[in-house]
């Protein structure tokens, strides 16, 4: 049975890189890679890094546990099936390093393959966002400010405004990889003693070899920063996830009812009221958002770690990596399943831009009273103007359109009529949505 819902419930691509068995096989990788930087070096035998590479292949993963379990010590286990593994070239295992100049060299190879996976699927939901606000650059709709309708807006400004920011997430990812795609090979607390002479041409050989770059210092840890940089810009993602559908999950409430969630035939809403239709997908990634956010807190106390080490971070690294990871990536399957099946109800985007009888249009009538009559009336005085028949046609239940034709003479009806046509009401929208697309 599984303790967590990323075993079974809410699981990706991204379980296999957080996998033990995946983790133990980077391990490997970077002892390997020891092995061949010493043996260039002429540290050890030429054959003696032949026979680690081939015994690498045959560790198992029951060895590894089962020594585990015997010394209490992951890493120490896998040096020592290792060494098991290669007969007289055990000797060799491990030259020189320490825990973590394997476990921090091989999390970044963690990281790289992870972070590969999310920006593949975060590029595929910007191209659905992309397509959606291209769609939908002239379906106007009513904006809102504090809950409540303001002004006209189009769907494709929501879109292309999540494009852009589904852009600077990428682009955070990609400027993070540079800070966090580095390993080190220097050491107990960094001092590359136990390397001797060729200390720096060593650490340098083995990232080339793991396509890493080295670390300019460490102690015996890589410093956590890094990796607190990246979970940030993991729930960055997260973040952007939430608002879209925090967004979707309101303008499908009933009283609203714009848009909503696509819903299978077979369905089932709630177990007691057959009526429902629930956004549960929406509100899925909003729950996994707050796991996401708080694993951040934890990634930051890591980086004050004690003098040249402690082991505060370890236990608590199980578990923010994996499952940050594992999270956002399920999140962005949902929202790019959800976004796909989007459905959208125009009557009642329609109904909404009409549902306060005109006074969504209060700003422009108090623009037009500015700028159209002669002379032209001030500011503030055509803000109080339309302020007061606001009031009065939300106490009266009149369009504001009717009381402004009524009251206000020196406007032609016409114009008025043009005034209150809220499709026409959206500025530089389109272009807007145009501009943030072509980027």
């Amino acid at each position: 049975m599984a303790i967590s819902p990323f075993e079974e419930r809410y699981v990706t691509e991204m379980n296999a890189i957080f996998d033990d068995r995946n983790k133990l096989r980077k391990w490997l990788e970077v002892e390997v890679a020891l092995a061949k930087t010493h043996a260039v070096l002429g540290n050890i035998p030429k054959d003696a890094a032949k026979k680690i590479e081939s015994a690498a292949v045959r560790v198992s993963f029951e060895r590894v546990k089962q020594i585990e379990e015997e010394i209490h010590h992951d890493l120490m286990a896998m040096v020592r099936a290792l060494s098991e593994q290669a007969g007289d070239a055990g000797a060799y295992v491990h030259l020189g390093a320490t825990s973590y100049d394997i476990e921090d060299t091989a999390l970044a190879l963690v990281f790289r393959d992870a972070v590969a996976i999310i920006e593949k699927h975060l590029g595929q939901i910007a191209n659905t966002l992309k397509t959606l606000a291209k769609k939908h650059k002239k379906t106007v709709c009513i904006g809102r400010t504090h809950g409540q309708h303001a002004v006209p807006t189009t769907y494709g400004m929501k879109f292309a405004l999540y494009y852009q920011e589904a852009l600077r997430n990428s682009q955070r990812l990609q400027e993070c990889k540079k800070r966090i795609l580095v390993g080190k090979m220097s050491g107990a607390v960094g001092t590359m003693a136990t390397f001797g002479k060729n200390a720096f041409d060593i650490e340098d050989k083995v990232m080339k070899l793991l396509g890493l770059e080295p670390a300019s210092v460490t102690n015996q840890v890589i410093q956590r920063d890094r990796h607190a940089e990246l979970i940030s810009n993991i729930a960055f993602v997260a973040a952007m996830l939430e608002k879209i559908a925090k967004e979707i999950r309101n303008l499908q409430r009933t009283e609203i009812a714009e848009i909503a969630e696509s819903f299978s035939s077979k369905q089932v809403g709630s177990s007691t009221m057959p009526h429902k239709r629930n956004p549960h997908k929406s509100e899925r990634v909003c729950s996994l958002a707050r796991v996401v956010r708080t694993n951040v807190t934890v990634a930051l106390e890591n980086i004050a770690l004690e003098h040249e080490r402690d082991l505060t971070n370890s236990a608590n690294e199980r578990v923010i990596f994996a499952e940050s990871f594992i999270a956002c990536d399920y999140m962005l399957v949902e929202m790019r399943k959800i976004l796909d099946g989007l459905e959208f109800f125009e009557e009642n985007i329609k109904r909404n831009l009409e549902l306060t009888n005109g006074l969504v249009m209060a700003e422009r009538l108090m623009i037009a009273l500015t700028e159209i009559l002669e002379p032209g009336m001030p500011r503030q005085e055509a803000h109080e103007l339309v302020r007061k028949l606001a009031i009065e046609a939300k106490q009266s239940g009149r369009h504001l359109k009717d009381l402004v034709k009524e009251k206000i003479k020196a406007l032609h009806p016409k114009t008025i009529d043009q005034i209150f046509d809220v499709a026409s009401y959206i500025g530089e929208a389109e272009r807007i949505v145009e501009r943030a697309v072509s980027l």
